[in-house]
């Protein structure tokens, strides 16, 4: 428990430093690997069976990975405890992904600022699942902006969580099921069936983590200055966090569409399909590529307020089990 603890400081504070050097293998692209082959060779338009394989995938990545990390993670425990430690606090790095978030939406946040729409576009198609040729500038900035707002809970505080309670083995289980749900997880013809139970396990673990960071959320919108505003952050998010299809995903974007005081989600394409969603949040203001920059010091502000619970939690179950 004592080398959890040191693990789990460690590995946050290098997600902060380091954020995720794509030059380098990760864990999650690995995941992401084993899930588009099995997805090739697995997914077909015959409903029936589309929906049994898709639960044959979600057995077949999460038994794999939790038996990879399993195996590598007490491994190395047992060889050395200081080995172990350092594999524990690289493995809790690997699993957040904090400043990639940020690195990511500030990228589009720069084109914007460069007046290049054509660039921000492309910055921001890496980072969201709708089309993003047709966007404009508001638009495109929009939807960095609810990229942030909904990758601090599944991209930030939720794995933080799972990985404090159960250590890197809980945290890349659940790092799994976010993968497939954001890979097969759509409600398209190739994927309605095949990806079901993907999207509604993902659904179900995300369900109380979503619901703490909206909360966090919140507490950061006191704490942020200018120009958040806690009040109506709780008043939009009382009013507005069930209008998205997924029970989770309105949660902080609520959250944070009140704390700016902007409007968010509405109708978006997706594959060059319409997609009708509610408005979040009211239009007190139009949006500006400046509410990028501000969505991410929001994010900050809550992942350190997630970070500081977690870590209190943990070390209250380190002094109750001496």
């Amino acid at each position: 428990m004592k080398y959890h603890i040191i693990a789990f400081v460690a590995g946050f504070i290098l997600d902060l430093i380091f954020g995720d050097p794509h030059f380098m293998p990760h864990p999650i692209r690995l995941i992401g690997t084993l899930i588009g082959a099995l997805e090739k060779r697995w997914n077909t338009e015959d409903k029936t069976k589309a929906l049994r394989r898709g639960r044959l995938l979600v057995v077949t990545v999460l038994a794999i990975t939790g038996t990879v990390t399993a195996v590598i993670f007490i491994i190395c425990y047992k060889l050395n405890k200081y080995l172990g430690l350092a594999i524990e606090s690289v493995m809790t790095y690997q699993i957040l992904s904090i400043k990639d978030l940020r690195v990511e939406s500030m990228r589009v946040y720069k084109a914007l600022k460069a007046d290049d729409l054509s660039g921000a576009r492309r910055a921001v198609s890496m980072i969201v699942g709708r089309d993003a040729d047709s966007l404009d500038e508001e638009g495109v900035a929009k939807a960095a902006i609810e990229t942030v707002a909904e990758n601090t809970s599944d991209g930030c505080i939720a794995p933080m969580i799972y990985t404090a309670l159960g250590g890197p083995i809980l945290g890349f289980l659940y790092k799994a099921v976010n993968t497939m749900d954001s890979m097969v997880g759509y409600k398209n013809d190739r994927y309605i069936f095949f990806g079901r139970c993907a999207a509604k396990l993902d659904d179900f673990v995300n369900y109380i983590p979503s619901r703490i960071s909206a909360y966090l959320m919140i507490a950061a919108s006191f704490l942020s200055g200018k120009p958040f505003n806690g009040k109506n952050a709780y008043k939009i998010y009382k009013r507005d966090c069930r209008k998205h299809a997924s029970p989770n995903s309105a949660q902080t974007e609520s959250v944070c569409a009140g704390a700016l005081g902007i409007r968010l989600a509405g109708d978006a394409s997706y594959f060059g399909k319409l997609v009708k969603k509610d408005y979040i949040g009211e239009e007190l203001r139009e949006i500006s590529y400046e509410d990028i920059k501000y969505a991410n010091r929001l994010l900050y502000v809550t992942v350190f307020l997630s970070w500081f619970l977690m870590l209190l939690i943990i070390l209250w179950i380190f002094f109750l089990i001496r």
